[in-house]
């Protein structure tokens, strides 16, 4: 991962997008920044992130933050940090929860990032690949993801899609 580029990291479940987005931050040479919009609720949840963070390792500034993602970036991204952010897909799932307007915040990522031009890895699921949910929560869900995807993949400079720890570039 170049210095000043955002890419995008997109896969399913376990495909392995987190370890790879870790890798092209750790390849950057930059200090490193990971920035969680995961929520730990239960002892599952728990056991993930210590999964996350014990293959990340100490060199890792960690910063958990839910909702206020923009503000983050503002303040951590910087000339010489590689950020990572692991996952929208859990940011919009946070946004929807506190009934935030999704349009609104994913427009604001965007301007966000676009004003930063710093060097971030975005990891976020790929959702849209399946039935059409049975219920109106997760198809609003659904489409949110799919729609933040399509902007920051317009605006990224590459984009991945990761399946069975194989990534595939898209972009860039």
């Amino acid at each position: 991962m170049n210095k000043g580029r955002i890419v995008l990291v997109l896969g399913g479940a376990r495909s392995g997008k987190s370890a790879f987005a870790e890798g092209l931050v750790g390849q950057s040479g930059l200090s490193k920044a990971y920035v969680a919009t995961g929520q730990v609720f239960d002892d599952e949840m728990r056991r993930r992130v210590g999964g996350h963070k014990g293959r990340r390792g100490p060199e890792w500034e960690l910063i958990e933050e839910p909702l206020d993602l923009c503000g983050v970036l503002a303040q951590t991204c910087a000339t010489d940090k590689a950020v990572l952010v692991d996952c929208l897909t859990l940011w919009v799932t946070n946004l929807m929860m506190a009934e935030r307007n999704q349009a609104k915040e994913a427009d604001a990522l965007i301007s966000t990032l676009a004003a930063l031009g710093g060097t971030i890895a975005l990891v976020s699921n790929e959702v849209g690949q399946g039935i059409v949910p049975d219920n109106a929560m997760a198809r609003a869900f659904r489409d949110h993801a799919g729609l933040l995807h399509q902007k920051v993949a317009a605006m990224a400079d590459e984009v991945y899609f990761v399946t069975a720890g194989l990534p595939q570039k898209l972009k860039g």
